[in-house]
């Protein structure tokens, strides 16, 4: 036996009904890192602005930067047999990719981080 048809019209719609949710399912999230940039610059320099242009040099920069220590720190991960990324290889591979006080400056920012992530996961555990 044939399945039953629905009563409706007898050729389905392909476009939905409202014209706005047409666009939105093709869209593809474009991932910026605009919001965190501003967050820094706001941190650092309250009184000063950037334009969109400027905005989007470093957002290409900050997504240039991460790839580049991804891909390194996949390198080095590789190299020693391991499948999973560590703190230590992403510290690895900020020494090699950027220069002294600069890598010093990260290195302890992300040190930082991962000793606070540590604290408050162990307090929610216990």
């Amino acid at each position: 036996m044939a399945p039953r048809r629905s009563t409706g019209s007898k050729t389905p719609s392909k476009t939905p009904a409202d014209p706005r949710r047409r666009n939105r399912r093709g869209r593809k999230r474009q991932e910026t890192y605009s919001s965190y940039i501003f967050r820094v610059l706001r941190q650092i320099h309250p009184d000063t602005g950037i334009s969109k242009k400027a905005m989007d040099v470093m957002n290409s920069f900050v997504g240039d930067i991460f790839e580049r220590l991804a891909m390194e720190a996949g390198r080095l991960a590789r190299n020693n047999d391991k499948a999973t990324l560590s703190s230590r290889e992403i510290q690895t591979a900020v020494r090699l990719h950027l220069p002294g006080d600069l890598a010093r400056h990260a290195i302890s920012e992300g040190s930082k981080s991962i000793a606070k992530f540590t604290a408050n996961k162990s307090s929610i555990s216990a």
